[in-house]
């Protein structure tokens, strides 16, 4: 279990993080990102920065060299907010989290039409299959 103190590094970190992308980096690579969450080391020497990039798999692994491009700057950023012996050395990791959640998102809206597609078929077959009273000859009437 991580101390506290590691866990707030790491959220001034994420906050760091988050807006200098959003701000103050230039890079035409690095676009659509969100960081989601960062994982310091007990040591506080090393941090992981998880990023969810929306696009295709080019663009994602295209941000991820922008973002490590931009690492040593974005440390820079870091070591004048947070106050620590060492300033944490950053790793970009992508979230697919997030991608994932939408996939499955989209299965079940998927499965939920076909669910509804089904049972109004099994009512349409059930409606034209009742027998009306009126449609059956009197079997016991005499011709």
């Amino acid at each position: 279990m991580s101390s506290r103190r590691v866990l707030k590094v790491a959220e001034a970190i994420r906050e760091v993080v988050s807006m200098a992308i959003l701000t103050e980096l230039q890079d035409p690579r690095i676009a659509n990102v969100t960081v989601t969450y960062v994982e310091a080391a007990a040591d506080l020497r090393q941090a992981k920065v998880y990023v969810s990039v929306r696009g295709d798999e080019t663009q994602q692994r295209l941000c991820l060299h922008g973002l490590q491009h931009a690492a040593g700057y974005l440390q820079q950023k870091i070591s004048q907010r947070v106050d620590t012996r060492y300033t944490p050395k950053i790793q970009f990791e992508l979230d697919m989290g997030v991608k994932r959640s939408v996939e499955m998102g989209q299965l079940l809206n998927q499965l939920a039409q076909e669910r509804a597609e089904r049972e109004s078929q099994q009512t349409d077959s059930a409606a034209s299959s009742d027998v009306q009273p009126s449609d059956v000859e009197d079997v016991n009437q005499d011709p």
